[in-house]
């Protein structure tokens, strides 16, 4: 058996069995209190029963992106260059998306596995990440390309075995490509794994889903307890298989809108411009990607980028001031607090409470496609979620216990030899 895998300066345990990671995009805490309560998740319930329950904190900005690329990676933004799933490259004085490969700066646990010799998959319901999480995995042709397979459910039909290890997805699995708006698009991901760990036993799996159930229903709304009763069927079905599993999320999620329904919101870019002159500062929002019916790019986190010669302790003061505004910050206490690389963020880093969502201008959000009262993330009180393993561990909690420690506990768990948790 091969000894222990160092990725990123930590030591990985290698997996007597195979080591399960699932993210549950979106998963606050009281999504899975509210499922369990009404008698909807049998098997998750026996395994925080029998098994080790936690919660832990997210990577910041508590975003897609960046929480993913921190689980998959094992570090902080700071180590991965992913801090949100947008941003502002001054090398070319454009606003992008930071999906391209070009802008990951350490390699995945998955590809450190598959140079070790082990057998990995990864699926994911959002296309937006699979570049990112299969960088550096060898796919058919390649030697050891027999040992990946990295495909999203949204473009499932498109799949190659060149490009992902796999011939047409959607075909293999049996299930039409599901509408990128959908439950359908996470339940695609659970099948999936399902189905590998079955016949094809990876020693590494990822599972990560989409967040479009949870931005629309709240904890204990009948479609939000009919997606959670959907996940644990699957969930007891990867237990019974025999992983070991860590189930944790990217971020929270709160509800950010007024009492009439309409979203609450901060808009930083037209306080700027006030204070400052149209157009002299440019705020980003990092939680800005295609899927504007989620957010319509609206969340609880914000960098500024500052003209030269601002006041910046004066903006900072002016910007704490605003109702809604939890923490500002300069760029060196936002690179120390929330472990982010400095050259990706402005001179300034804001977010808002559990209440309250920022944006740019009234004008630049389109929020017709949001049909319900807005509900959102990105902030610091989106940043606990649940850390569940299904073996008995001694773990600590929140904030020390990260949700980038998943495959850390997941390898660790996977090397023992005793059975699942609660096992029948």
């Amino acid at each position: 058996m091969p000894s222990d895998v160092m990725i990123n300066g930590r030591g990985y345990v290698w997996p007597a069995r195979p080591a399960v990671a699932i993210c549950l995009d979106g998963c606050e805490p009281a999504y899975l209190e509210a499922a369990i309560g009404a008698g909807l998740m049998p098997h998750l319930a026996r395994i925080r029963s029998a098994g080790t329950d936690r919660l832990c904190h997210s990577a910041m900005p508590s975003f897609t992106n960046p929480n993913n690329l921190s689980i998959a990676t094992g570090r902080p933004p700071a180590v991965h260059g992913i801090c949100g799933n947008y941003l502002y490259d001054r090398e070319t004085g454009q606003e992008v998306m930071m999906n391209d490969v070009r802008f990951l700066r350490a390699p995945t646990i998955f590809a450190g596995f598959q140079a070790a010799g082990a057998r990995v998959a990864v699926v994911t319901a959002k296309d937006k990440l699979r570049a990112l999480l299969g960088a550096g995995l060898r796919f058919d042709g390649a030697e050891g390309g027999d040992t990946a397979i990295c495909f999203s459910s949204e473009k499932s039909d498109t799949t190659t075995k060149a490009a992902h290890g796999i011939d047409d997805a959607s075909g293999w699995l049996g299930r039409p490509v599901p509408d990128v708006y959908s439950a359908e698009l996470s339940e695609f991901v659970f099948a999936a794994g399902v189905r590998l760990l079955r016949e094809w036993r990876p020693d590494v799996m990822y599972l990560t889903t989409t967040d479009f159930i949870q931005h629309k229903h709240a904890p204990g709304d009948p479609v939000a307890n009919e997606f959670y009763a959907m996940f644990d069927r699957y969930l007891g079905e990867l237990d019974a298989l025999g992983a070991a599993i860590v189930i944790t999320a990217d971020h929270g999620m709160k509800p950010k809108h007024l009492a009439d329904g309409s979203p609450a919101v901060v808009y930083v870019q037209d306080l700027l411009d006030d204070w400052l002159g149209e157009g002299a500062a440019r705020v980003i929002l990092p939680i800005t990607d295609p899927y504007v019916v989620h957010h319509g790019a609206l969340g609880s986190f914000a960098t500024a980028y500052l003209p030269e010669g601002a006041d910046v302790a004066d903006i900072i003061t002016k910007l704490a001031a605003v109702p809604g505004i939890e923490a500002v910050l300069t760029r060196d206490e936002a690179v120390a607090r929330f472990e982010l690389p400095a050259d990706r963020i402005g001179d300034i880093v804001l977010t808002s409470d559990a209440g309250m969502s920022i944006g740019t201008s009234a004008h630049r959000h389109d929020l017709a496609a949001l049909d319900v009262p807005l509900r959102s993330h990105g902030g610091l009180q989106e940043q606990v979620v649940p850390f569940i393993v299904n073996r008995v561990l001694d773990l600590p909690h929140a904030p020390e216990l990260r949700n980038f420690d998943a495959f850390h506990v997941a390898c660790t768990a996977a090397a023992r030899v005793d059975a699942p948790a609660g096992a029948r």
